[in-house]
């Protein structure tokens, strides 16, 4: 079936969405693409049509399996397009988002087979995602948690970070916090700030930041 880039991103946006735990509705896709309410409305009339969503009652979006086969294929090559960027073109972790996000519509099934051969069909992205997608319970169950559950004098590894949102991911950057690095809690302030250590500096991360990193705890101290 044909699409648009339009309703490829709708569609890829709705499955990020679920992969992230969020119930989608409405307000959520203009709070993730950055658009009007009544963009959301027409593009969700459009997929409503053509088969590719449906809207259930209370407002909730869910995908059809065509319409789950497309977005998963647009998130597939999005990853891959990463992982390219990255690992073979030396692109900054930070920036290959926003690059993926260009490249992932213009790529043909030729272009991905290729990369699919260069960088294997598994894999993760520079931001410690799993190139097939990887939801909240999945997460879970290999035992990750969120940064601000864990409790003063916790230590982990970061295993992955929330990577929608450029000006964020830049700011974990500038605080040397990304995939790979290992943390220590040392204090959890009343304002919702957390105060780590990563190998010799000192981080200050807030609350609602801290909410967008998954990691893998090296002992069990967390709530």
């Amino acid at each position: 079936m044909e699409t648009t880039v339009s309703k490829e991103d709708y569609l890829k946006a709705i499955a990020e969405a679920e992969t992230d735990g969020e119930p989608v509705i409405a307000a959520t896709l203009v709070r993730w693409l950055n658009v009007t309410p009544a963009a959301v409305t027409m593009a969700l009339r459009r997929l409503r049509r053509d088969g590719l969503a449906v809207v259930k009652s209370g407002g909730q979006v869910q995908l059809t399996s065509k319409g789950r086969d497309i977005a998963e294929r647009i998130r597939f090559r999005h990853h891959l397009i990463e992982r390219m960027l990255s690992e073979m073109f030396g692109m900054e972790w930070y920036k290959v988002h926003d690059e993926a996000e260009r490249l992932e519509h213009a790529v043909s099934a030729d272009f991905e087979e290729k990369l699919i051969a260069k960088l294997g069909a598994n894999g993760i992205c520079p931001h410690g995602n799993d190139i097939r997608g990887d939801g909240v319970a999945d997460r879970r169950a290999r035992g990750l948690v969120l940064l601000h559950e864990l409790k003063p004098g916790a230590r982990a590894t970061i295993e992955s970070v929330f990577e929608r949102d450029r000006a964020l991911l830049e700011y974990f950057d500038e605080r040397g916090l990304r995939p790979g690095v290992p943390i220590h809690v040392m204090q959890l302030n009343p304002d919702d700030t957390i105060q780590l250590q990563t190998g010799t500096s000192a981080a200050l991360l807030g609350g609602s930041a801290a909410s967008k990193i998954w990691v893998r705890p090296i002992d069990s101290v967390r709530d």
